[in-house]
């Protein structure tokens, strides 16, 4: 019959406990089995769960009903505190490139400037700024100024810039850029101011850029922006729109002036050095003919010594001598020959130009097939010297 029906145990309890107790042991002492009980599993895990982080235990001993269960212990709690710990402390690890360098500000206060690699910083406390300290930076400015001789002038010019100073770039100054740009103004209009227009418009570029590069980085020093300027360059320097065309005039002018300058630099570089070559040459050819000069007196004077001394030795054969070169000396510049006929008393003479001047004509005149050849002028030439010599002979017969 069922354990629960009228007339059955009056314990009032389940088959599956003996007793008036909840244990597992029946009436009679022995074991009786059966299925766990949950609330006890639970109990127990707890437990453990406790011991293990420090909590205390559950007080009683036996099942359900045997004590009062506890909520979440303190090693739950613990739990959740160390992964909020270990979150913390992950979202404080950070990179700064090699080109960076990390300003830390410490709960609002300068702490330290990090170098490039892994860093840890503790986070909701630092306050990290990465600043690119090798970038070079460039700012474009440009306006109409005056100069020193009262003349506007439009002048533009580039400041390339880099930052050497990341704490003073990140603390000192709230806008470091916007101050470089005004300082550049100021120190482009003061130097453009003790400047002349000519200087500026032509070959004082690089003297101005200079000199507003030193004003500037002056500047940039007394305020603390930590900034250091690469390079300052004039790009451009021009007169207003307005008096553009006049201005291009003069600048022509000069640059013709200065091409004239070099044309006549060049001509005088060229014609001075040949100038000096001639007057040279003259020297040295006047020096040459000097010394043929007194070399040939010398040499006349040594022959006309040596003459003497031959004529006093041999006065009859030096004077025959000296008479034969002198006739053969005159008489050999000139187109007539002498001839001197034996036993006679006249020298005739023949007049060779005029003879092969009036041979010429002839031969010209004369038909190809008449003309003489060499052997035929040869006979010829002889004929008229013997008939010459004869007629001499006769002439002179007839005078004895």
């Amino acid at each position: 019959m069922a354990w629960n029906e009228p007339g059955g145990r009056k314990d009032n309890q389940d088959p599956w406990n003996s007793g008036g107790n909840n244990g597992r042991r029946g009436g009679s002492g022995g074991p009786e089995q059966g299925p766990p009980d949950l609330d006890e599993a639970l109990q127990k895990l707890q437990e453990r769960l406790n011991s293990i982080f420090g909590g205390k235990r559950s007080g009683g001993s036996g099942g359900s009903n045997g004590g009062d269960v506890k909520g979440p212990g303190a090693g739950f709690f613990g739990i959740i505190a160390l992964v909020v710990v270990v979150a913390w402390a992950g979202f404080g690890f950070y990179t700064v490139d090699q080109q960076e360098r990390g300003v830390v500000l410490r709960l609002g206060k300068y702490h330290e400037t990090v170098q490039p690699g892994l860093q840890w910083n503790p986070p909701l406390l630092d306050e990290v700024t990465k600043v690119n300290v090798t970038r070079v930076r460039t700012h474009d400015h440009g306006s109409l100024m005056l100069t020193r001789d009262e003349n506007i002038v439009n002048v533009e010019m580039t400041v390339q810039y880099v930052i050497s100073d990341p704490r003073a770039f990140v603390l000192n100054v709230r806008d470091p850029e916007t101050s470089l740009s005004h300082a550049s103004e100021s120190s482009l209009r003061h130097t453009v101011g003790s400047t002349n227009l000519d200087g500026i418009l032509t070959e004082g570029r690089e003297i101005l850029a200079t000199q507003v590069q030193s004003r500037l980085q002056s500047y940039m020093d007394s305020y603390g922006t930590g900034l250091a300027l690469s390079r300052v360059n004039i790009k451009n320097a021009t007169a207003p729109q307005q008096v553009q065309d006049a201005f291009d005039d003069v600048i022509k002018a000069r640059e013709d002036e200065q091409r004239v300058k070099n044309e006549a630099e060049t001509y005088a570089n060229g014609i001075v050095p040949e100038a000096r070559g001639t007057a040279q040459r003259v020297i040295e050819e006047a020096n040459a003919y000097k010394e043929e000069v007194v070399a040939r007196a010398s040499g006349e004077a040594d022959r006309f010594t040596s003459l003497l001394q031959a004529y006093q030795m041999a006065p009859g054969v030096t004077r025959e001598r000296l008479y034969i070169d002198m006739m053969q000396e005159v008489l050999g510049k000139t187109p007539k020959v002498m001839v001197d006929v034996d036993g006679g008393n006249n020298m005739m003479y023949l007049p060779l130009d005029q003879l092969m001047k009036r041979q010429a004509d002839t031969i010209a005149n004369t038909p190809r097939s008449v003309r003489l050849d060499d052997s035929s002028m040869r006979e010829l030439t002889q004929q008229v010297i013997n008939r010459i010599g004869s007629s001499s002979t006769s002439t002179l017969r007839e005078g004895r």
